[in-house]
């Protein structure tokens, strides 16, 4: 039978936006899956660089990709046009630079079939560079009562190794578009309200950190959107209705009528601003990574937030301190790391400041 006519059971969806770079790797790897029961809904969200072309030579020779064209609408409009596209009895989300592992789909919908409580099933990643190099490894809790502990703080799961049962899914409604940068997170916290949660612990990506992911600009609101998606989550468990179902966009006042302080609202920005320094690091932008501690440090009270966090502040200022050749300034900063947090010490103080 031609795929074109089968019902899939995964649906893998994908949007896209000027993702010529990386594109050809993330779908060859969703198409050399090792499961083959599947169509590849792919949405180019109007890029403007080869990514149509790309897409459209793909869709030509194998009748699984489906590919999508539209002005730009962005990421969150394009994951829910691309889920209610969907046939399969489960939606497996994907990103367009990163690496999908062989077996993945294979495994994701063995586990499902065998545990039709769970409603939304993650996994460990690979985490690489631009080269593909890779740096880490990178899991998180595997059983439902870990997850939901963990979910008290944050995201616990991997979003493009996500795979979900459609039916959840379309009980929830979908992404919300107010939760910049935290649409997933604001996402798995309401379909935990109506079945269980589970990662494997096998890695199921190579999840390819870059430049790109950093938007500066956005760090604000990235913040107050994990915050506000906590707090609904909170009342949500009181059995209250959700505070959030049609709010258009998280602002301090917004989080305030949630309940959560500006001491809670300056932590959490702390927190975004240390992901955002920290990836600009791993990938060699020491000037740019200096310049957004720079505007932390005019733009956010970061002694708000935990001691873990601005120790580690600290330590990256210190190693920033220390590749522009200022040693005495990262030795003192070092040392405030220290005096924060003194565990600190026991790491390895070569590789904290070693050169790429």
């Amino acid at each position: 039978m031609n795929n074109s006519m089968m019902t899939p059971r995964v649906s893998v969806v994908m949007p896209v936006y000027n993702g010529e770079r990386f594109l050809r790797e993330a779908v060859e790897s969703i198409l050399d899956q090792s499961f083959q029961e599947f169509e590849f809904i792919i949405i180019d969200d109007g890029s403007t660089d080869s990514t149509a072309s790309i897409l459209d030579s793909y869709h030509k020779q194998d009748a699984r990709v489906r590919v999508y064209h539209q002005e730009n609408k962005g990421l969150v409009a394009s994951l829910n046009y691309g889920c209610e596209l969907a046939r399969g009895k489960y939606i497996a989300r994907m990103d367009a630079d990163d690496i999908a592992i062989g077996n993945r789909l294979m495994w994701q919908v063995e586990f499902m079939e065998k545990h039709p409580e769970v409603g939304i099933l993650g996994g460990a990643v690979e985490i690489i560079d631009t080269l593909g190099k890779s740096l880490r490894i990178s899991g998180n809790p595997v059983a439902d009562h870990e997850l939901r502990r963990a979910f008290l703080e944050y995201c616990a799961f991997w979003h493009p190794t996500v795979l979900m049962r459609k039916d959840i899914l379309a009980l929830t409604g979908g992404y919300r578009k107010a939760f910049f940068g935290a649409e997933d997170y604001e996402l798995w916290l309401r379909i935990a309200d109506h079945s269980q949660l589970a990662n494997l612990d096998a890695v199921l990506l190579k999840y390819r950190l870059h430049l790109y992911q950093v938007t500066v600009g956005k760090v604000r609101q990235m913040a107050f959107s994990t915050l506000a998606a906590q707090a609904a989550a909170a009342l949500r468990k009181k059995g209250l209705p959700d505070p959030l179902s049609s709010v258009e966009e998280i602002t301090p006042a917004v989080l305030a009528g949630l309940g959560v302080n500006e001491a809670a609202q300056q932590a959490a920005l702390a927190r975004r601003y240390l992901w955002s320094i920290g990836t600009l690091y791993d990938n060699g932008e020491y000037a740019r990574a200096f310049d957004v501690l720079t505007e932390m440090l005019k733009h956010c009270d970061w002694k708000q937030a935990e001691k873990r966090i601005i120790a580690d502040l600290r330590l990256l200022e210190a190693r920033l301190y220390w590749r522009q050749g200022r040693f005495a300034r990262s030795i003192v900063s070092a040392g405030r790391a220290a005096g924060i947090r003194p565990i600190i010490l026991t790491r390895p103080l070569k590789p904290l400041l070693r050169r790429r």
